[in-house]
């Protein structure tokens, strides 16, 4: 048996105990009358109650001084009703909803429809301008006919109504700016949809006397409205017309939330209170009478897990289901805090309640009933009065939870069951309505989306930068249901809702963190990987990725850097083929400019996407290699050439093309990027000899002689760095662009290529020996690094830095053993943590274990100072990293800030003179705007090649000469002994014959070897001309002979022979 108990003002019969000379009921008394309704829900307006039953009938009690009980009798007339009854114009409909407003009510029916009645001076019945008998009669809200409404809840004089499509709509009284549309009106009287909160998860909707709030699906609060009492909760006390984030809430796991005249409180999953706003009658319950605009947790309710909240005008009502006790706070003067007399309470006081305590005694106080054992199941409050809903000790069962969620009050979202139906559906079948109607509003409705996918075990809670929230696992296998239908016609419905209305509604401004998981989630859908939808998918959605605003944008980069790489890889493969498609597509005719316009904008809002993707993957060390981001077939179909010179020359030549792929040379691969930097080179060279012949033509008639167009080097294998030094010191700018050219003295060999080959690796090899002391070896990673002690001339390292940029110019790869830091610093990267795991492996393990250390014991544990410890000419040396570094101990809180400040002491601060001396030679031979397209792995590999080995491309590439052809006997024992070699042996036969073990960046395809016969029998060895790339290779006529030659011939790789 279900009992209710009624307490507090009663004197307009609210309580429907009928009417008695007691205007106040102190403490719980049963209210015999409502027994024999099945009740499923109860609704405390201000003055009168409204009470919904599992057969789907509305009755009411109370004031009725503005029709606000909704009936049609003759007697509705009456000021108050003191007996419930029903209100029977509703008959016909099943009422699942019910809320009292201060002197108004509203209902959801069966069919998500709402009706209003009651007072409507400031239209709060949501129908428009009334007539004062039409405004007493239960109506239907015909605005909001077309939604389907799954939440309402009403203020003293406004509403809210939630849609199951995730919208939220507001109207009656504005003047706090409760209806939270950030207008000036004072009262809006049909709803208006809140546009500000589109694509935000509403879980629950709460207004109190004249503000209003929201909670998310991943339990963010907004609200908005009055707060001259702090009742928003916002640190002031100024009204907000927009809903505004409650920050201090974001991570409390808010469940619930009911709000009072000028007061809210708001229930975590933990069963905690926090209370906030008006406190003057004690209604916070802070054992005080002061206001609070922070929420506060309810100190005295730690002890007990509450599991119910509600609000009345100014007092609050909880519930412990652990001790089975009622606890009520807050102003008292009409007994709605049941507890005998009419004092106010600053802190909680337990009820005298019909329930068993969790000892299973018996509470001493004596109950107003029949006698009967009663547990509590719901606590309803509103106004002055509260009502509680009851159940038989005999009954059991568990009393209701405000913490858990009520799936029919809850807006659509995409189920695994759903997705099973989808891919279930035939191929000619009729699609359900209901099914239909569904899906439709999920992939219509950002918000629906975004409650979908969730993490589970609240997992979601918080959602932030940090925390998406999304399990995108279980997007991809719910998606490829879909991607699996038959049913063409409701893949056709989904692509169009879509089309026209999600992507439409896409703000470039979202409210919160959570209307942005959509930007995870749709690339999901199978359509979005058929570049043929560019103009109605692909491009609208690149367009709302690029259109957002820095700090969504910002959050969406650091999901995206979250993502695991199929993910990642998904959404780059989706832009990756739509400009590949566009830029594929025949020309248009000129007339076709809405597809000209439609096309451009495509392929922009691509290749930004793409941009964007690119940066994050760098900034996230690589989530896919970097050559993912290549288009190789874009050479084919854009003149780069071309490009790139428009590129340079922007805003200097008119007019100048809109796009330019130079913009996003991510897309352009080795090839390509060599392309460039051929077309730099000529660029640049083609000045520098024009530069020349200017000069030459001036002096003409003057007795000197003419400038060499080439730039020229003469020097010796014993004394090459002194040569190079002497030689390259007295060349300006000008002339270091100038095509290379090195005689080796006393030597026979045409420099076409293997000639400056070796002397660039002879070059670097001396500069790099020990003996000069410019760089320090680091044994573990087996790479160099400039040495802080270095006495060398400042010269040498702008030598070294000239001789890379001349070897790039010159497209020739040397051997540089220093780690991918370098190259960031000279395309003014940032160097990082990953950085010094290359350079010091176990000292980047180190750094890593100091992060992930858990303890708060850092600085015990670890004892480190901001100062880093060298060794220098056999002395150890304490440097500090920061001001005052050895005095400043590493903790928890600062240890970021120790790797940042070690990072940058070791790459930057402790070589600043050395690098910045290197770096200007550098840029003196091989700067400009071409290095901004470069990758620094791109052109680490372009200064010392890759080891990208694909021997059987070698093979491929391979030229015969003279009686030599692939299946000639000896070619085939050669290729036979080749493929058994070690890789150190192939490594160094590449040296033997190029001049160099490493290859370019175009890969094996860019390395062709020549293979001729030469005269002469077994006991002579192969000859390599590097020069040409060419092998004499005498007819061997056994495995063992040539393995023993070739091997013997390849240990000998320098000087030259002219073929």
């Amino acid at each position: 048996m279900i009992g209710v108990f009624g307490w507090g003002r009663s004197n307009d019969g609210q309580l429907s105990i009928g009417f008695s000379e007691e205007t106040s009921i102190l403490s719980p008394k049963e209210v015999s009358r409502l027994q024999e309704l099945d009740i499923k829900e109860i609704s405390c307006g201000e003055k009168h109650t409204l009470i919904v039953t599992k057969d789907g009938k509305l009755y009411s009690c109370g004031s009725n001084e503005y029709g606000e009980l909704g009936h049609s009798k003759p007697r509705s007339r009456a000021v108050s009703i003191d007996v419930v009854e029903l209100v029977s114009s509703l008959s016909s409909m099943q009422v699942i909803q019910a809320a009292g407003g201060s002197e108004f009510s509203l209902v959801i029916t069966t069919a998500g429809e709402v009706f209003s009645w009651g007072r409507n001076d400031k239209g709060q019945l949501g129908r428009g301008k009334l007539s004062k008998e039409e405004e007493r009669k239960p109506k239907l809200m015909k605005s909001l006919a077309v939604c389907t409404v799954v939440q309402i809840t009403c203020g003293a004089n406004h509403c809210l109504a939630l849609t199951d499509d995730g919208r939220l709509f507001s109207w009656g009284c504005n003047k706090y700016g409760q209806l939270g549309l950030g207008s000036s009106h004072s009262f809006h009287d049909t709803p208006q949809q809140i546009v500000c909160l589109r694509g935000i998860p509403i879980a629950q909707i709460a207004s109190g006397g004249n503000h209003s709030f929201i909670l998310t699906w991943s339990r963010a609060v907004f609200g908005w409205g009055k707060n001259s009492f702090g009742q928003l909760g916002l640190n002031d006390e100024y009204d907000k017309s927009h809903p505004t984030l409650c920050k201090s809430l974001r991570n409390q796991k808010v469940m619930y939330i009911s709000c009072g005249e000028d007061h809210t409180v708001a229930l975590t999953k933990e069963g905690g209170v926090f209370s906030f706003g008006a406190g003057g009658f004690g209604q916070l319950g802070h054992n005080s009478t002061q206001n609070e605009i922070l929420p506060k947790r309810v100190m005295e309710l730690m002890g007990s897990v509450i599991s119910q909240v509600a609000c009345g005008r100014r007092h609050t009502v909880a519930f412990s289901p652990s001790s089975g006790k009622m606890y009520a706070f807050g102003s008292g003067g009409s007994g709605q805090l049941g507890l005998g007399d009419t004092s106010a309470r600053n802190s909680p006081f337990p009820i005298l309640s019909p329930n068993f305590p969790s000892t299973g005694r018996r509470l001493s106080q004596v109950m107003d009933h029949d006698g009967s054992l009663y547990l509590v199941k719901h606590l309803y409050s509103g106004g002055d009065h509260c009502l509680l809903l009851a159940r038989n000790a005999e009954m059991g069962g568990e009393p209701d939870d405000f913490r858990e969620v009520d799936p029919s009050t809850q807006i659509t979202t995409l189920t695994a069951e759903k997705c099973e139906k989808i891919k279930s559906l035939q191929l000619d079948v009729i699609t359900p309505s209901e099914l239909v109607d569904d899906v439709l509003k999920i992939f219509s409705s950002s918000a629906c989306l975004n409650a979908s996918f969730l993490l589970k075990n609240d997992e979601h809670f918080g959602c932030s930068s940090k925390n998406n929230g999304v399990d995108m696992d279980n997007v991809r296998k719910l998606m490829n249901r879909i991607a699996d239908a038959k049913n063409v016609n409701i893949i056709q419905q989904i692509t169009e809702s879509i089309e026209n209305r999600l992507l439409r509604s896409l703000p470039p401004s979202p409210p919160d963190v959570e209307a942005l998981r959509v930007y995870l989630i749709l690339p999901e859908f199978h359509l979005l990987y058929e570049p043929k939808f560019f103009s109605t998918l692909i491009g609208p959605f690149g367009k709302s990725i690029v259109g957002l605003e820095k700090a969504a944008s910002r959050v969406l980069d650091i999901w995206w850097g979250s993502l695991k790489p199929r993910f990642f890889k998904r959404i780059l493969g989706i832009f990756k083929q739509t400009a590949l498609l566009i830029l594929r597509l025949p020309n248009l005719p000129a007339t076709s400019n809405m597809e000209v316009m439609i096309r451009f904008e495509s392929l922009k809002a691509s290749l930004e996407v793409l941009k964007k993707l690119n940066n994050v993957n760098d900034y996230n060390g690589q989530i896919i290699p970097y050559d993912n981001f290549y288009i190789p077939e874009v050479t084919d179909i854009v003149d780069i050439r071309k490009d790139y010179v428009n590129w340079v020359h922007r805003g200097k030549t008119l007019p100048s093309p809109q796009l330019h792929f130079c913009d996003y040379p991510f897309i352009f691969d080795a090839s390509a990027k060599s392309v460039l930097l051929q077309t730099d080179a000529c660029m640049q060279m083609q000045s520098a000899y024009e530069e020349v012949q200017r000069r030459n033509f001036q002096n003409l008639f003057l007795p000197i002689d003419p400038i060499n167009p080439m730039l020229i080097l003469h020097v010796t294998r014993h004394n090459i760095v002194t040569d190079t030094l002497q030689q390259l010191s007295r060349q300006g700018p000008a002339d270091l662009k100038k095509p290379l050219k090195v005689i080796f003295v006393n030597e026979e060999a045409i420099d076409e290529g293997g000639v400056r080959k070796e002397f660039f690796l002879l070059l670097m090899k001396e500069i790099l020996d020990p003996k000069y002391g410019m760089f320090k070896f680091f044994e573990e990673s087996r790479l160099q690094w400039f040495n802080p002690n270095s006495f060398e001339d400042k010269q040498m390292f702008h030598l070294i830095g000239a001789v890379c940029g001349l070897a790039i110019y010159n497209s020739t790869i040397i051997g540089l053993s220093f780690p991918l830091a370098l190259y960031k610093k000279l395309l003014n990267r940032k160097t990082t943590l990953e950085d010094l795991m290359e350079l010091m492996p176990s000292v980047g393990r180190g750094m890593h274990d100091l992060l992930d250390y858990e303890g708060d014991d850092v600085e015990d544990v670890f004892c480190l100072t901001f100062e880093i410890t060298v060794e220098s000419f056999g002395e150890v040396q304490h440097k500090p990293l920061v001001e005052g570094g050895s005095d400043r101990p590493v903790t928890k809180d600062n240890r970021q800030e120790y790797i940042d400040a070690y990072v940058d002491y070791l790459f930057n601060k402790s070589v600043e003179d050395h690098f910045s001396a290197f770096s200007d030679g550098f840029h003196k031979v091989c700067g400009g705007k071409v290095l901004e397209l470069f990758h620094p792995q791109e052109l680490q590999a372009m200064v010392i090649g890759n080891e990208n080995y694909d021997f059987h491309e070698f093979e491929k590439n391979t030229e015969y000469k003279g009686e030599y052809y692939r299946q000639h006997p000896t070619i085939r024992l050669f290729w036979e002994v080749f493929h058994e070699l070690t890789i150190q042996l192939k490594k160094k036969f590449l040296l033997f014959l190029t001049g160099s073990d490493r290859i370019p960046i175009l890969g094996m395809k860019a390395v062709k070897m020549i293979i001729q016969p030469t005269h002469g029998g077994n006991s002579y060895l192969p000859v390599a001309h590097t020069c040409f790339n060419l092998l004499d290779l005498p007819k061997y006529q056994d495995y063992r002979t040539m393995k023993e030659k070739l091997c013997m011939a390849i240990e000998q790789t320098e000087g030259f022979g002219i073929v």
